[in-house]
């Protein structure tokens, strides 16, 4: 049976199957969590990405994702999820939870038994984070993904109080 397990961290540092990074359309890196993955996984997480075919400059709309190679991380894989941006791309929640399961199912489908996911859009993407996490513990808990293990990890203090407390209120 899967689990789900909030916590703060560095999520470069997971050891996990697969680590979820927040990216950006173009997966060429960035800012944040973007950032700090494609910095600990090294030349190789890029190449990687810039191994999937764009298309119209776009290597992964908002509310989907894509799976690569992990380089220098201790996981195996990382997905790459590109979440909304809060006030400029329509529907945010539906996208949102399209980037949370579309992840999941990219987990699956590799057979991976655990992810770890940072706070998608909860950044630069001002997704208001008790908001996100609503969003994003409904999709974790569906009963599709019970086998998984998933782990969300947070980057503050004060980030992780506010998902444990939407955690609780949520059933």
């Amino acid at each position: 049976m899967g689990t789900i397990r909030l916590y703060q961290g560095d999520i470069t540092q997971a050891q996990t199957d697969a680590i979820v990074n927040a990216a950006n359309p173009s997966l060429t890196g960035g800012g944040g969590v973007d950032g700090a993955i494609h910095r600990a996984a090294g030349p190789e997480l890029l190449a990687a990405c810039l191994q999937i075919a764009p298309v119209g400059g776009v290597r992964c709309p908002v509310g989907e994702a894509r799976m690569t190679s992990a380089g220098k991380l201790a996981a195996k894989y990382v997905i790459h999820a590109v979440g909304p941006r809060y006030r400029l791309d329509p529907q945010p929640p539906r996208l949102l939870a399209s980037a949370w399961y579309t992840s999941l199912q990219l987990a699956l489908a590799q057979a991976c038994r655990s992810v770890t996911f940072p706070a998608i859009s909860c950044g630069v993407y001002a997704y208001p984070p008790a908001e996100a996490a609503q969003v994003a513990l409904s999709v974790c808990r569906q009963p599709a993904f019970a086998g998984l293990a998933i782990d969300i990890c947070l980057f503050s203090e004060e980030m992780l109080q506010i998902w444990q407390h939407a955690a609780a209120e949520s059933p």
